[in-house]
């Protein structure tokens, strides 16, 4: 027999909700490598100057940016469908023309119109994140965002292995135009479930633009220990940030072929990811999100010190494969359970610009601080240099005993 515990867990993994997030998070993970990857195969295949494909990057903007608009959508309910899920559909329409534009467009013949495209699908995709993310905060309960969360990682990965992987095979076999139409046809399961799904039930929205703008900041700002709430974000995962972003010289440096690298990170990598979101919004479920912070905090910074570890055995494929199945599986865990503690604090009058502005203070981390990475690990040599990106965790996990103390179970926000 099942506890009635068992079986509340039971019923919200198999709830509307969490397949709505999971469906979501595979329409926000399906445009991201259109406009990088799969758009500089295409580019490449056409021989454009590699020059100008490197400054293909910057069409990434929007997703750095979204703030800016975010609460346009927090002030203004469309006449139709509600206030989410009316600007679901507009966004998720207008993302799928754009996906289709961009392969009826050619790298060489008409490449403003291929820039002008892709920078749609980067917007589009950009204010759909927005919308998406505030649906998700709006529509769990606050026991249920962490198993939401580790859904929609779920979806965005499986979407993003379908555009990039997927679409270089198709337009390998097809072309690149038919690739981009059919990418574009996947859309069409969020645009469904944009009309079915019911709206989040919110009892008050700004009143005017600048409430929407002026009132977020306010409001969090006012919190007691907001700025360490930042702090926070900033450093929660900046060690595993930081070790991250920079393995694929370090695998090359210790003598791993580009064959084995891309076999065993991408293939291992993607389905630890999978793995580790999955099992992390089960064990978000039993010990809600803070408690589940601290456990993935440890597993994230255990698995760090793993690099060191593979920085002084050297070539080892046993040892590449535990290394990177481990850090992908707590890392799967740690993001997913990082996403429901930021959805967790925001205030729902204002949420899609308050998670807009958190997820945009966490990518400065990712961006800004990170890119001195290869300096640092020149400077010092890999292994000392990942055992400091251990240690960075640290302050993260020491700011865990003010916002989520063990024992207090779901710790203390002060969102109120």
């Amino acid at each position: 027999m099942l506890s009635d515990k068992q079986i509340r867990i039971l019923k919200a993994i198999l709830s509307r909700r969490m397949l709505v997030a999971l469906i979501m998070g595979f329409a926000s993970g399906l445009p991201l490598l259109l406009t990088k990857g799969v758009l500089q195969a295409w580019m490449n295949s056409e021989g454009i100057d590699l020059a100008l494909i490197g400054l293909t990057n910057l069409l990434a903007l929007p997703y750095s940016i979204k703030f800016l608009w975010a609460p346009f959508f927090d002030r203004y309910t469309l006449s139709f469908l509600g206030r989410r899920r009316g600007w679901l559909l507009i966004t998720q329409t207008a993302l799928m023309v754009s996906i289709a534009l961009m392969g009826m467009c050619n790298p060489k013949s008409a490449p403003l119109m291929l820039v002008i495209a892709a920078l749609m699908v980067t917007f589009f995709s950009a204010s759909q994140d927005i919308v998406v993310d505030a649906y998700r905060r709006e529509d769990l309960a606050d026991e249920e965002l962490g198993f939401g969360s580790a859904l929609y990682v779920l979806g965005y990965r499986i979407g993003m292995l379908l555009s990039s992987g997927g679409g270089l095979i198709m337009a390998d076999y097809l072309s690149f135009k038919t690739a981009y139409l059919i990418i574009a046809a996947c859309m069409l399961p969020a645009v469904v479930t944009s009309l079915l799904t019911p709206e989040p039930p919110v009892t008050e929205k700004p009143s005017s633009l600048k409430e929407a703008i002026i009132n977020p900041l306010t409001e969090y700002f006012s919190r007691k220990g907001a700025y360490w709430m930042l702090a926070f974000i900033l450093m929660y995962k900046i060690g595993d940030i930081m070790a991250s972003n920079i393995t694929t010289p370090f695998y090359m440096d210790i003598g791993f072929s580009l064959t084995e690298i891309g076999t065993i990170t991408k293939l291992l990598g993607f389905w630890a990811v999978i793995a580790g979101a999955s099992i992390g919004g089960v064990i978000m479920l039993r010990l809600g999100i803070h408690r589940s912070l601290w456990v993935f905090g440890v597993l994230q910074a255990l698995s760090t010190a793993g690099f060191a570890v593979l920085a002084t055995m050297g070539h080892s494929i046993p040892a590449l494969a535990v290394v990177i199945g481990f850090e992908n599986l707590s890392g799967g865990m740690g993001t997913a359970a990082f996403m429901a503690f930021m959805a967790s604090i925001t205030n729902k009058k204002f949420t899609a610009t308050q998670y807009a502005l958190l997820t945009s203070f966490m990518a400065f981390g990712r961006d800004i601080l990170s890119a001195p990475t290869g300096y640092i690990a020149k400077s010092i040599g890999w292994e000392y240099f990942f055992i400091a990106c251990t240690l960075i965790a640290i302050p993260g996990m020491l700011l865990l005993l003010k916002f989520a103390p063990w024992k207090s179970g779901e710790g203390n926000t002060d969102r109120q």
